[in-house]
């Protein structure tokens, strides 16, 4: 997919809808070295912190892709065309630890414009990040725990992780 190099503040997008319903692929390691895995993801978030534009992820400890988030220094954000929701499915519900994910959907994996965690090429959408912040969702910090409480039955709180947005490349619906 050819995409073009953009600023964050030309993007164009409507957060809620590219989480809750486009969902983005989360991608984490080291391209270069051939270490990296990805997972489709529903909840995060954009913003401004620190004067900076960030982009916020939340991965559960028992996903395959943790580690390679917590051992790299940045991840990306891929968003794709509708053609390609049955791929993000089996992002999101398969493990990279017993599939290759990218073989198995057809999406390739490729050097990113700025980081060491992969783009990947049939996006329309890539958001590259250089990780600022990390910390665990503690229970005792949510204000409606019992809101929150159907979220986590198995009590696997998710990893918070922020991102300084590093690069952005995109197709034109994204920033025309």
């Amino acid at each position: 997919m050819k995409r073009t190099p953009i600023t964050f503040s030309e993007l164009k997008a409507r957060p809620f809808e590219i989480f809750n319903t486009g969902w983005f692929i989360l991608s984490a390691g080291d391209f270069a070295k051939g270490e990296y895995n990805g997972m489709t993801i529903s909840w995060g978030s954009f913003g401004t912190l620190w004067g900076k534009p960030f982009a916020m992820v939340v991965v559960r400890p028992q996903r395959h892709t943790l580690p390679f988030l917590e051992n790299g220094d940045s991840f990306t954000l891929s968003a794709f065309g509708p053609e390609w929701k049955d791929a993000l499915k089996f992002f999101g519900s398969k493990s990279g630890a017993q599939f290759d994910k990218f073989k198995e959907t057809g999406l390739t994996a490729e050097a990113a414009q700025s980081v060491a965690a992969p783009a990947i090429a049939e996006a329309e959408l890539v958001i590259e990040c250089r990780k600022t912040y990390a910390d665990w969702m503690k229970p005792e910090c949510f204000i409606d725990a019992k809101a929150i409480a159907d979220w986590y039955p198995a009590k696997d709180f998710h990893k918070i992780v922020f991102g300084e947005v590093a690069a952005v490349s995109a197709v034109e619906k994204y920033w025309k």
